[in-house]
């Protein structure tokens, strides 16, 4: 009994590693550039270890894909879908929580979108996003503060997109910003966290008629 505990612990251990090895390959190089030879050689292991785990490059992909949009979908739906918080103040949540999560994995946001567009099928369809969106409390907010006349644009998605613009462009456009500011990782670091309270402050003066919004960071 305790010797197939060890073994199963020692599973658990290895299976984790290839995991955390896949998904900063994946990250760096995309799904056509990686070879598995690359990933095991990131997590340690020789290559018939890694086939023994996870049958083909394909499915390994896809199971580090998956958990890589559900990470980045839990920073929105936590904030998006909490009924004790203003709209002004998810506004302020949906920055923080994705600045955090694209400094700590800076090649998150371009690797979702080069992989999204390479590979749509069915990741979607196993990510209910559009459903828990819309569904949300901060859609219904936006929506009762554009009834009320506090919100200049009624068109939920020009919103989102200018506030997922203004979120996640910086780090997609990260090398070029980098050379054109002369930043090292520091001062980009530094940089995004500054961002944290600036984006509620412009999203603010874009799109809130004057006297409104005043909870946003000013």
């Amino acid at each position: 009994m305790a010797k197939k505990a060890e073994n199963e612990a020692i599973d658990a251990s290895t299976e984790e590693k290839i995991k955390v090895a896949a998904r900063a390959v994946f990250q760096k190089k995309g799904y056509a550039a990686s070879r598995t030879r690359d990933i095991a050689q990131e997590a340690g292991i020789n290559l018939a270890l890694l086939n023994y785990y996870f049958r083909s490059k394909e499915k390994l992909f896809e199971l580090i894909m998956f958990d890589t949009m559900v990470n980045f979908f839990q920073c929105m739906t936590g904030a998006l879908d909490d009924k004790n918080t203003s709209f002004e103040i998810k506004i302020e949540l949906l920055a923080a929580n994705y600045i955090n999560l694209c400094v700590e994995f800076p090649d998150i946001p371009l690797f979702i979108l080069s992989e999204i567009r390479n590979r749509p099928e069915n990741l979607f369809d196993k990510l209910p996003a559009r459903h828990l969106f819309r569904s949300s409390v901060f859609v219904r907010q936006f929506q009762e503060k554009v009834a009320a006349g506090e919100i200049n644009e009624p068109d939920l998605l020009h919103f989102v997109m200018n506030m997922l613009g203004l979120i996640i462009f910086p780090f997609i456009s990260r090398p070029f910003s980098r050379i054109i500011g002369g930043l090292n990782d520091a001062q980009f670091e530094q940089l995004m966290q500054e961002r944290k309270t600036l984006i509620p402050a412009w999203i603010k003066a874009m799109f809130f008629k004057e006297n409104t919004g005043n909870e946003l960071i000013k």
